[in-house]
């Protein structure tokens, strides 16, 4: 049996129609640059294709809530990596957090916690994951050590003396 990663990366380049005046990224592009980042990756390492699930099993998950710190600019054409991890899930939702980092993972930009709930698109209703999925979701768990999303900003904030 293979052990999937727990920790999940990919990279992306900061687009010019993604920025403001100030050749920063658009807050509300941070949160398009890190879901189409997990979409990538749960489709790469785990072969979990929320749009083929959709359209073949009438269920996926939609975003419940999220929560994000913009802790350093990201400019246009900076190339990044994205990384992510479930840390919490229930029988029928899933708590990602999601980090932006520079191209070297020395400067962390942003941190979202996203929920997601498990949805049939059928009946329009929340819906509870299959055995195969809680198997799938128990084995890639990477919990927290924190408890709230400001605990976890304050954990990784570098610390100034």
């Amino acid at each position: 049996m293979t052990t999937l990663p727990k920790i999940l990366e990919s990279k992306a380049k900061i687009r010019f129609q993604h920025c403001d005046p100030f050749n920063h990224l658009n807050n509300a592009e941070y949160i398009n640059y890190m879901i189409n980042a997990r979409e990538d990756q749960i489709i790469d390492h785990y072969n979990l294709d929320l749009f083929k699930m959709a359209q073949t099993q009438g269920i996926s998950w939609v975003v419940g809530t999220n929560q994000i710190a913009y802790l350093r600019p990201t400019f246009l054409m900076e190339d990044i990596i994205i990384d992510s991890q479930l840390f919490f899930h229930t029988e029928n939702e899933l708590h990602v957090e999601i980090r932006m980092w520079n191209h070297d993972k020395t400067e962390l930009k942003a941190v979202m916690w996203s929920s997601f709930v498990h949805f049939n698109l059928l009946k329009q209703k929340r819906w509870n994951h299959t055995p195969e999925l809680m198997e799938l979701f128990n084995s890639i768990l990477n919990p927290l050590e924190a408890t709230t999303f400001n605990e976890r900003i304050l954990q990784l904030k570098p610390q100034k003396v």
